[in-house]
């Protein structure tokens, strides 16, 4: 199951996509039965969400909460939340020279990643392992 709750306000988004195609990576991630909670938020509520639960007091893309207990749901595991900055998206993916939805995905596809155990801050070998994989199943998914 996923759910998807919009918190902006900056732009207007396609939530049957944004569904399809978060069903599509958890599927490739062998995880098709998990529960995944998609919250999509403007600068200021990302920069205090940063502050509150990692001291670091400025805005960010994504973020990624695990469920405080391992939950198993209708046979699947509950993943957690990934928290989504919208304009962030939106400058990035023209910093990038990308689509919008092209960003959103890969975003959507790291935070993803961070639930279920990948790091890119703890050693370049894990940081180049996250993006691999970032890269793999955002091919997938376009």
């Amino acid at each position: 199951m996923i759910l998807i709750r919009n918190q902006q306000r900056h732009r207007p988004l396609n939530k049957a996509r944004i569904q399809r195609t978060a069903r599509t990576i958890l599927s490739l991630l062998d995880q098709s039965t998990a529960e995944l909670s998609i919250f999509f938020v403007g600068n200021r509520k990302m920069k205090q969400l940063n502050a509150d639960y990692r001291g670091i007091n400025k805005v960010t893309d994504v973020l990624s909460f695990e469920t405080a207990l391992p939950v198993q749901h209708d046979g699947g595991a509950i993943l957690g939340d990934v928290v989504i900055n919208i304009p962030r998206a939106e400058s990035q993916a023209k910093e990038y020279g990308t689509t919008f939805y092209e960003e959103l995905f890969r975003l959507l596809i790291h935070g993803t990643l961070h639930l279920l155990g990948y790091d890119h801050e703890e050693s370049y070998y894990r940081a180049r392992k996250m993006r691999n994989k970032e890269e793999e199943l955002l091919s997938k998914c376009l």
